[in-house]
């Protein structure tokens, strides 16, 4: 499982030109599901996610998470996270997860930061998406579970 963690102070997601998901501060994330990934691949990412020490704190430093600021997240499916350019210059994505076991950690995703009383928004599954956020730092954390399982 890879995910690309954004620090914003705003973002919101388009589909069909209808914003489905906007958020103040917090994070913008980028989700993207291998076809091999496992419930411990999920687990790493999320606690990752959550618990990662991007936000000031008093003195400015990168020391608090998104669950100690009361921050707000937004989910966004990305399958092109896998992209393999190696090989020319059209990406293969055969290392991206199918549809249905993709949808399933997403949703899963959203769902266990509710249960964090973590205000979500999201992306719809799937679909041609438009992203719009406002890096704040700019802060950008690449997260990959295969590196560290």
């Amino acid at each position: 499982m890879r995910a690309v963690v954004q620090r914003v102070t705003n973002a919101n997601v388009e589909v069909e030109e209808k914003i489905v998901g906007e958020i103040k501060s917090g994070i913008a994330l980028l989700l993207g599901i291998e076809d091999e990934d496992k419930d411990a691949d999920f687990d790493y990412i999320f606690k990752k996610v959550i618990n990662l020490r991007i936000f000031d704190d008093e003195d400015g430093v990168m020391n608090k998470s998104l669950l100690d600021i009361s921050g707000e997240l937004l989910v966004v499916s990305q399958f092109t996270l896998y992209g393999d350019a190696r090989k020319g210059n059209r990406p293969s994505y055969i290392r991206a997860a199918k549809f249905e076991q993709g949808k399933k950690y997403y949703e899963k995703f959203i769902e266990k930061s509710k249960e964090l009383n973590i205000i979500v928004a999201s992306g719809e599954y799937g679909a041609d998406m438009k992203l719009s956020i406002v890096n704040d730092g700019p802060v950008t954390i690449l997260l990959d579970s295969s590196k560290v399982i």
